[in-house]
């Protein structure tokens, strides 16, 4: 019987985790890397991350911290504390690492991870997906997948306060 991880072993600091891609490469293993708020978690999210991990061998996933949420996104946001948000995509079994990042964009952690394939949602065109120059400069991809219609956490929060009220 297959035994989980612990949900904690998969996230990781920064640092420690550029040790542990720098030793899966050498192992010879392609590390996909993605990023986002993943507030409220729902089916396109999980269907992103399915995909994406099977585009190589591991799946980092960053997670934006509850600061840049509130900058990005508004003062009402994030639902989910940073915390939970990244214990919830370690919980997934697709997800093999997360890191949080308090920066607008990932390009600090792309820079420093250096991952061969680089995913983001369909709402992203390629030439705008920030780190693409450092992937492709280091002869990696970049990848957007189809955004899946009515999977939106902004849309599950106004369809909650429609329905319940405020």
């Amino acid at each position: 019987m297959h035994q989980p991880r612990e949900l904690n072993t998969k996230i990781y600091s920064l640092g420690a985790l550029q040790q542990e891609v720098n030793m899966l490469k050498e192992q010879g293993k392609k590390i996909v890397f993605t990023n986002g708020c993943f507030d409220i978690l729902h089916r396109g999210h999980v269907q992103l991350l399915q995909e994406a991990r099977s585009l190589g061998d591991v799946l980092v996933v960053a997670v934006n911290s509850d600061s840049s949420v509130r900058a990005l996104k508004g003062a009402a946001r994030p639902v989910t504390p940073q915390q939970q948000r990244a214990e919830i995509m370690a919980s997934l079994e697709h997800v093999d690492y997360v890191v949080i990042f308090n920066e607008l964009d990932p390009l600090q952690v792309i820079t420093a991870l250096q991952p061969q394939v680089l995913v983001k949602g369909g709402d992203w065109a390629v030439d705008s997906v920030v780190g693409r120059d450092v992937v492709e400069n280091a002869g990696g991809t970049v990848h957007t997948l189809p955004l899946r219609q009515g999977a939106s956490t902004s849309a599950i929060i106004k369809k909650i306060i429609t329905q319940y009220g405020h």
